[in-house]
């Protein structure tokens, strides 16, 4: 019971008041990165394993020895609190929401703008298609990345759990690249978080796949996911793009070249309306996810007895 209640107290913090705008916890913890990275590089997988366990277990031991030693209230309020900084689900619709108003009224320089603010990829050349894409691609993983992945390791290992999930998802972020510095030292950052993903992955394209057309988003799912590089970021958006009638994919470019990529889902072409579908599939699925999660906690803690 307390599992659920300090889930969804975390979602309503979450729709409150989004991320905090000053102070937030992860950009200390970037900091906290660099400067191990800058006392353990190496250019070997083994360095990059000593650089990611310094910089992360610490704080999920902390973490765990702190609440072990709470009240139960307070162990659901801080729960709460932890998972919060954890998730980004009204981050999401910051972000994406603008690139559909912008679509809307067909101004492309402002959906350019915007959605550089969401993908890695070079925006300026993107065309209203590509811009609607991009951004869809991006709700739909990041529904993933910045939402489910932190729900499920917190249901399941608690505040320790998103903690670990939330650094890991961070560390992955700076170091999980195939660059000549990152190759072997960002190894161990890249594959902790696909291993940490796996699962979570696969619910969060079951929870697309059940919210919209099932049947085409689970032959996305087989057919296009074994496709993308992405063990996880694949069948996410595959179901995803299926689920919501679309079709993403296909070239994007990258530091000044165009990188060849699978297609995904099938449909109409992305747009504005597209990108509003994304956004309203992930909502829908943290209803679900929170619904799931309470109906499992009354049932085992008798709430259906007569």
């Amino acid at each position: 019971m307390t599992t659920a209640l300090a889930m969804t107290l975390a979602v309503l913090l979450d729709a409150w008041l989004g991320e905090p705008r000053r102070a937030h916890p992860l950009v200390g913890f970037g900091r906290v990165a660099k400067w191990v990275e800058a006392r353990c590089y190496r250019d070997r997988r083994r360095a990059g394993v000593l650089a990611w366990s310094l910089a992360v277990l610490p704080w999920v031991i902390a973490t765990t020895g702190f609440m072990g030693a709470l009240s139960p209230w307070l162990f659901c309020v801080t729960g709460a609190a932890l998972l919060y900084l954890a998730i980004g689900h009204r981050s999401l619709s910051e972000h994406a929401q603008p690139v559909a108003d912008a679509l809307q009224c067909d101004d492309l320089s402002a959906a350019r703008m915007a959605v550089s603010r969401m993908v890695s990829r070079d925006t300026a050349v993107l065309d209203e298609r590509q811009v609607a894409a991009a951004a869809t691609e991006s709700v739909l993983e990041n529904g993933n990345d910045a939402v489910f992945g932190a729900l499920f390791w917190f249901a399941l290992l608690g505040a320790p759990g998103a903690v670990l999930y939330r650094l890991a998802n961070t560390l992955d972020a700076m170091w999980g690249y195939r660059t000549a510095r990152y190759e072997h030292f960002g190894w161990a950052a890249a594959r902790i978080d696909d291993l940490l993903n796996w699962v979570p992955a696969r619910l969060t394209a079951l929870t697309y796949a059940l919210l919209g057309d099932a049947t085409r988003a689970w032959r996305c799912w087989r057919k296009q996911a074994p496709l993308w590089d992405s063990p996880n970021a694949g069948p996410v958006m595959a179901a995803g793009a299926g689920a919501i009638g679309v079709r993403l994919g296909g070239p994007a470019p990258y530091d000044g070249a165009w990188e060849s990529r699978p297609e995904l889902g099938e449909g109409g072409e992305p747009g504005a309306a597209s990108i509003v579908r994304a956004l309203r599939l992930v909502r829908h699925g943290v209803l679900l996810w929170l619904s799931v999660v309470w109906v499992l906690a009354l049932a085992r803690h008798g709430g259906w007895h007569a």
